[in-house]
């Protein structure tokens, strides 16, 4: 009876906690207004800074480096005039919307929905719970799609297998969101991403690029290492936790938000026909790109033969690749499933999937208006340079430096849930510090990563948080927030240890990041 009063007592000091994080948290304004906010910041700032006269020296070129008034005449000018030109040359907006085009055709088209079923239905039961962990890690090539697709279909593995639902749904829950930055393929974050690091990178070298594929060798191990740990804190932790399910307990299973019973059923015949045709097709892209890139005389190498080269097709041309890789099989899997009919039907995929960035497109304009004010300013390569020096003289350098900004970026990630909104804030000031101690950008991207991914699913903050609730709602109607942070704890803890430890064993070791993606500049 102690034990279990001490239980409650040590989770009504949890519950408490994180109820102060999430009032903190809702005081924040909306991160549109945010970004608007600290570009009025920086405006202000860069005024005070340049009436200081604060000026440091360009290590590289020697450089007197002060600060730019933007309360000046020429810097309301510009503020004026370059606003559209701002937005219009954001680095991530393009590359986002031109991979959610092809997104969007895989999506609504239903081909990411049946690889998802796929790789579940088809996994004995003894590895079902480290298939649900891994699916969600996949899932995130769709962007936000294993939030409405998989955590309510664990729940339902789960329970058709005599286990409680909500463990199935807190491992996929885990996968999908805790696991975003793992992948064995690239997605829609990582151009995302690319694109804040690149401009961040330019503060301190105008010609740095950034390629989407910085990170793509640590994501593949992270892939399986995230998978590991999700399985085994499902298994021996929350798992124990839930014990056995009654379902007599649970809310009413006619309606509700969450994935049928009927999901658990085998892929129809159309939907198997539509998977083939896929699959042969993304076999004759990949015949293709093969053709283009392995050959000395390939279409995607440069005129001197490189192939990992920013001036190359394939590096220059990685998001434009990456959508035809999600447009040719989904239009392929929409014609034999019957979900495509005509071409009318892939436009309107393509402009759902656009509706659906309407918030990311206004978001953009506010982040790019504080991006540039900070570029024009100065102030990125005044903290940068003057950081990096106090930061080698006390002799904070090195691994250590890395880990606290490991964890400074899951400590943000409570309060501002979107990755991109983060690193943009970020960024300009982490990337150009880092780069001026030795360390390469996609080194300093990769380590935000970590660091976002971890804390997502214990932040009350994240925007699919509610319909988590709502989906573990289904099977136990008194479930609250705190319940279902408590189950993700050991989920983030676990995982920001494990993704630490690999970067330190990565980091030992000097291996590459990803093909163009080195840890030292």
């Amino acid at each position: 009876m102690s034990a279990e009063k001490n239980n409650q007592q040590n989770r009504g000091i949890i519950d408490a906690l994180l109820d102060r994080v999430e009032r903190a948290g809702n005081r924040l304004p909306h991160p549109l207004i945010l970004f608007f906010i600290m570009a009025l910041f920086v405006i202000i700032i860069s005024a005070v800074v340049a009436a200081a006269g604060v000026t440091v020296e360009h290590p590289t070129t020697g450089e007197t480096i002060e600060a730019f008034n933007l309360i000046s005449v020429e810097g309301f000018q510009r503020i004026l005039t370059e606003a559209v030109d701002n937005f219009t040359g954001f680095a991530p907006l393009g590359v986002v919307l031109v991979a959610m085009i092809g997104v969007g055709v895989a999506d609504y088209g239903g081909l990411i929905t049946a690889l998802l079923k796929k790789v579940i239905m088809g996994t004995p039961e003894k590895y079902i719970t480290s298939a649900v962990v891994f699916a969600g890690i996949m899932s995130n090539l769709a962007s936000d799609a294993g939030y409405v697709v998989l955590v309510p279909l664990g729940a339902v593995i789960f329970k058709a297998m005599g286990r409680h639902p909500i463990v199935g749904l807190a491992a996929a829950f885990a996968g999908v969101s805790g696991g975003f930055s793992a992948n064995l393929l690239l997605g829609t974050l990582d151009p995302m991403l690319a694109g804040i690091t690149e401009e961040a990178a330019h503060i301190i070298d105008p010609d740095y690029f950034v390629d989407p594929s910085v990170n793509y060798y640590f994501m593949i191990v992270s892939t399986f290492v995230i998978t590991l740990v999700g399985t085994l804190v499902t298994e021996k932790v929350v798992d124990p936790r839930f014990g056995t399910y009654s379902p007599e307990d649970s809310a009413s299973e006619d309606g509700g938000p969450g994935a049928s019973e009927e999901e658990l059923e085998d892929l129809k015949p159309e939907e198997k026909r539509g998977l083939r045709s896929a699959g042969l097709w993304f076999l004759v892209c990949v015949g293709l790109l093969i053709l283009g890139t392995v050959p000395e005389w390939g279409i995607l190498r440069t005129e001197a033969g490189e192939l990992i080269d920013a001036a190359s097709p394939f590096m220059a041309g990685m998001v434009p690749i990456i959508t035809l890789f999600f447009i040719i099989p989904g239009i392929a899997y929409g014609r034999k499933a019957g979900t495509i009919t005509s071409s009318d039907d892939v436009a309107g995929f393509m402009e759902q999937a656009m509706e659906d960035m309407g918030a990311y497109v206004a978001l953009a304009f506010a982040a790019a208006q504080f991006v540039e004010y900070f570029s024009w300013s100065n102030l990125g390569e005044i903290l940068a340079i003057a950081g990096a020096d106090f930061l080698e003289a006390i002799g904070f350098t090195g691994l250590p430096l890395i880990l606290v900004f490991i964890i400074v970026s899951g400590f943000i990630n409570l309060f501002v849930g979107s990755a991109s909104a983060k690193w943009a804030i970020m960024a300009p000031v982490f990337v150009p510090l880092l780069m001026q101690l030795g360390y390469s950008p996609e080194f300093a991207q990769m380590a935000y990563r970590i660091g976002d991914s971890t804390t997502n699913i214990v932040t009350p903050l994240l925007p699919y948080f509610p319909i988590i609730i709502a989906f573990a709602k289904k099977y136990d109607e008194d479930i609250e927030l705190g319940t279902i942070i408590s189950t993700m704890v050991p989920y983030s803890v676990g995982f920001m240890l494990a993704w630490t430890v690999l970067l330190i064993i990565w980091f030992g070791l000097g291996l590459p990041l990803g093909p163009a993606g080195t840890i030292y500049l």
